[in-house]
C-alpha cells in the first residue's frame, strides 16, 4: 500500500486541529479562573463596603456615649476613606487593616462604658459586625484561593506558555496585617 500524497496533508490537518484546541483550552481556563478571580474580588469589595456602611452607625452609637474620644472617630472616619479610595488590592488591604485596628480600639472604648454595652442597638450593631467579618473571612478565603488557582496555571505548563501573549499576570493576594496576626492583649 503507497502513501498518498494526501496523507502528509491530512497529517498536518489533524495536528493544526489538535494544536488549536490545545490552544483553546488551555485559554479558555484562563479566561474562566480569571473570572473567578474578578468574581471572588467583587464579593471581598462587597463585605468590605458592608462593613463601611456599618461603622458611621457604630460610631454615632458608641459617640453617645464616649462624646470626648474625638481622635479615635477622626480616625476612624480617616481609616474608612483610605478604604473606599484603594484602587488595587493591596491598597485596599492595607485599608481594611487601617479600619480594623481602629475598630478594635472602638471596641475598647465600649467596654468602658457599661452602660453602652447595655444597649440594645450597640449589641445589635456589633452582632452585625460580628457577621460581616466572618462574611468578609469567608470572602477573603475564596478570593486567595481563587488567586493561587489563577497564578498556579499561569506559572505552569501550558498555562505558561499563553499567559504572556494573553496578558495574564500573576494577581495580588488579600494579605493582612502582621498585626492583625498577633492575639489581642486584653486587661481587666
Amino acid at each position: 500500500m503507497t502513501k498518498g500524497p494526501y496523507s502528509f496533508i491530512y497529517a498536518m490537518v489533524i495536528l493544526f486541529a489538535l494544536g488549536l484546541a490545545f490552544f483553546t483550552i488551555t485559554r479558555n481556563s484562563l479566561i474562566r479562573l480569571d473570572e473567578g478571580v474578578n468574581a471572588a474580588w467583587s464579593e471581598v469589595d462587597n463585605q468590605l463596603q458592608r462593613r463601611s456602611d456599618l461603622i458611621p452607625r457604630l460610631v454615632n452609637t458608641v459617640k453617645g456615649y464616649a462624646a470626648h474620644e474625638e481622635e479615635l472617630f477622626t480616625e476612624i472616619a480617616n481609616a474608612r476613606a483610605r478604604l473606599a479610595g484603594g484602587a488595587s488590592v493591596e491598597e485596599k488591604a492595607a485599608g481594611y487593616n487601617e479600619t480594623r485596628n481602629v475598630l478594635s480600639r472602638l471596641l475598647a472604648v465600649a467596654e468602658s462604658y457599661p452602660e453602652l454595652k447595655a444597649s440594645q442597638n450597640f449589641t445589635a450593631l456589633q452582632d452585625e459586625l460580628a457577621g460581616t467579618e466572618n462574611r468578609l473571612a469567608v470572602a477573603r478565603k475564596r478570593y486567595n484561593d481563587s488567586v493561587g488557582n489563577f497564578n498556579v496555571k499561569i506559572r505552569t505548563f501550558p498555562g505558561s506558555l499563553f499567559a504572556d501573549n494573553l496578558k495574564f499576570s500573576p494577581k495580588a493576594y488579600f494579605e493582612i496585617d502582621e498585626n492583625a496576626r498577633a492575639a489581642p492583649q486584653v486587661q481587666f
